[in-house]
């Protein structure tokens, strides 16, 4: 898992320059069929990448977004009308039963079809009409990291080729950013040793670190076997704070962006509930150092659109520590398999 981590920048690298010419050529394929609604398909860790991309989109582009509830297929056998949707299925295997089940559905259905996956032989490469492909090389840790950024560039990508402002020039500099995130694991690995016999704990976030929430709650369950809540900084205050008790472990990811005001409210509030609160933010924001415990300051400050992917970063490495710390195992978590067939 630590391996696969510090891969991320050569990952990020090779699949921009690697897709470009077939980014380009979805471009101008949209630009004759435009879509009026996008939903995104993915189990775990993709559905994480998903549901930034719900964000992401939703905000860049003003196409509204869905995330598909593959049952309504598998189970249900649900007829639904996708004319003039754009229906996008992720999956790091491109072997997830029920993801594909869903494409291929709505294909038959009129959608417009895309495929986002690390494995270019794969069942979803075959079902999808057009294919991005993130060049992560094989990932055998059972715990994604490389494959999430990979997947969150890809979105970026989309959202580019569907007329967002988002700049090339701004994403070929993520892996330089990245490659300086990498340089927080010695600081990380120490701050791990804290909390090496922590069980509980909640992560917020909100926006387009919203899904980060997820994914590092997932990480710390599958890795260190530690039972995370994940929620937004906002449905945090509407019940679940009243959890929260003195040395109680918050994790935030709290960029100095618009959603800088809600997260300052939440992290003020646990403050006041002496909650243990480790914050991952960038340089420029000063503030959070009188609301948190302990502080993940990111390197390099990015435009608030690319934080995503840069503060996934310290969250890995923690992860990835912690589990060494509690002495387990994280490319072997208990039950669990690389590739999770469902329907």
């Amino acid at each position: 898992m630590i391996e696969e981590i510090r891969q991320q920048p050569a990952a990020l690298e090779r699949t921009l320059t690697s897709e470009r010419r077939r980014v380009e050529s979805f471009k101008r394929s949209v630009e004759k069929r435009r879509p009026r609604l996008i939903v995104l398909a993915a189990r775990g860790t993709s559905d994480n990448a998903a549901l930034f991309g719900r964000y992401l989109l939703e905000i860049t582009t003003g196409i509204p977004v869905s995330l598909a509830a593959p049952s309504i297929a598998t189970l249900y056998e649900a007829k639904m009308d996708y004319r003039d949707a754009l229906v996008v299925a992720i999956s790091q295997s491109g072997e997830s039963t029920d993801t594909n089940l869903v494409l291929e559905r709505a294909r038959q259905q009129g959608a417009l079809t895309l495929g986002i996956t690390n494995e270019k032989s794969s069942s979803l490469a075959r079902l999808a009409e057009h294919v991005f492909l993130v060049h992560a090389g094989k990932e055998r840790s059972v715990a994604a990291t490389k494959t999430y950024t990979g997947q969150i560039l890809m979105l970026y990508l989309l959202a580019y080729a569907l007329g967002a402002a988002v700049r090339i020039p701004d994403l070929e500099r993520l892996p330089q950013v990245v490659e300086e995130a990498l340089r927080l694991e010695p600081a990380v690995r120490a701050l791990s040793e804290r909390y090496r016999f922590m069980r509980h704990a909640v992560v917020v976030g909100r926006g387009l670190n919203y899904a980060n929430a997820f994914e590092f709650a997932l990480k710390m369950m599958e890795t260190c076997y530690v039972v995370a809540e994940r929620f937004s900084s906002a449905d945090f205050l509407h019940g679940p704070i009243a959890l929260v008790e003195p040395s109680f472990p918050v994790f935030a990811f709290a960029p100095l962006d618009v959603t800088w005001p809600s997260m300052d409210q939440t992290l003020a509030k646990l403050q006041g509930l002496q909650a243990e609160i480790v914050a991952v933010t960038d340089p420029a924001n000063h503030a959070v150092d009188g609301r948190a415990t302990k502080v993940i300051r990111l390197p390099r400050p990015v435009p608030a659109v690319l934080t995503a992917i840069p503060y996934i970063v310290p969250a890995q490495l923690f992860a990835a520590c912690l589990a060494e710390q509690k002495g387990l195992d994280p490319d072997a978590p208990r039950t669990l398999h690389k590739v999770t067939l469902t329907l």
